[in-house]
């Protein structure tokens, strides 16, 4: 049973949380924790905690996450209101804000938010557990969760939480889970695992997949998504495939980046974008937003042009 009572976040506006009368998960709780954890080591180390916001400007690596905050290109209007999810340092309210967006930043834990806020990277801020995001129903247009979903203990919960406190939408940039869309490498799984689990694992070396802050990585699939939606009865999705380059090579931090580097990660991709055109290889990123409203037609425009599948979902005959 769900007690609904009013609420007040970090930044003082009246607001209203759904709390789960039962007891929180112990493992939650504890995932939860490690990443507030992991927050706080940030600001106490001796590098930069903001280096994203920073130093590493004009880097391979500023470039990486620019590409996927361009895709969000399509659903920016003026007027609007977003939050981000899980927004660690806050770049990607940093990156709304620059668009003209009005954005609140949130995440577990708010002091890396706070010091960005106090050094002019973003404006306001709340710290927020994405399962239980203390806000009216419809408070925003739009929630971002870019790179953090996947972090989450209870991932779902986090999405019907952000549909909830949204009114047009919500966005997930996130790492593609990669049987869900090549039938070729699920029948192969499917086969070796019938022949010898302990084969497959030694193949597919992150079959299980953690990070070390504490959580498994959860991945995401377009029919996950299409799931979601039609179970609540939604109207439309849409989605886009990307694919990055991730390595740990110090020119991917150096600003400007060296040519002779920069154009082997461009290559990297594009070999890959290639592949997953012709359906050889999974897309590695997706970004997937669920409509809650339908949107209009020149957002629909905006978005094919941009690359996305809109979707149009079919209403349930029976509801």
């Amino acid at each position: 049973m769900l007690d609904i009572f009013p609420r007040k976040p970090a930044f003082g506006l009246p607001t209203f949380a759904l709390m789960n009368s039962a007891p929180e998960s112990s493992f939650a709780d504890r995932s939860y924790q490690l990443h507030e954890a992991h927050l706080q080591q940030q600001q106490a180390s001796h590098s930069d905690p903001l280096a994203r916001l920073t130093t590493l400007k004009n880097t391979i690596h500023e470039w990486r996450h620019t590409r996927m905050y361009e895709t969000l290109r399509p659903l920016l209007a003026q007027h609007e209101k977003w939050i981000t999810i899980g927004d660690g340092i806050g770049t990607d309210a940093h990156w709304l804000r620059d668009q003209q967006v009005d954005v609140l930043a949130t995440d577990i834990g708010d002091a890396l938010l706070k010091l960005a806020n106090e050094r002019g990277f973003i404006g306001p801020y709340s710290r927020q557990n994405a399962e239980k995001i203390e806000f009216n129903d419809n408070s925003f247009d739009y929630s971002l969760c870019k790179e953090a979903w996947h972090h989450f203990p209870r991932p779902y919960l986090a999405i019907y939480e952000m549909l909830r406190v949204s009114r047009k939408g919500i966005i997930l940039i996130e790492p593609q889970d990669p049987l869900m869309n090549s039938p070729m490498l699920l029948a192969l799984k499917n086969l070796l695992y019938r022949i010898q689990p302990e084969l497959l694992r030694r193949i597919w070396r992150n079959q299980y997949s953690f990070e070390e802050v504490g959580n498994y990585v959860y991945k995401i699939s377009e029919r996950e998504i299409e799931k979601v939606a039609m179970g609540m009865g939604l109207p439309a999705i849409a989605v886009l495939g990307l694919n990055d380059y991730v390595q740990n090579e110090p020119e991917m931090s150096m600003a400007p980046p060296p040519t002779g580097f920069f154009g082997k990660v461009k290559r990297q991709i594009a070999f890959r974008n290639l592949l997953s055109r012709i359906g050889l290889a999974p897309w590695r990123l997706l970004v997937c937003v669920i409509f809650k409203q339908a949107p209009d037609s020149a957002t629909i425009t905006q978005l094919r042009a941009a690359g996305f599948s809109y979707i149009e979902l079919p209403p349930n005959p029976y509801a």
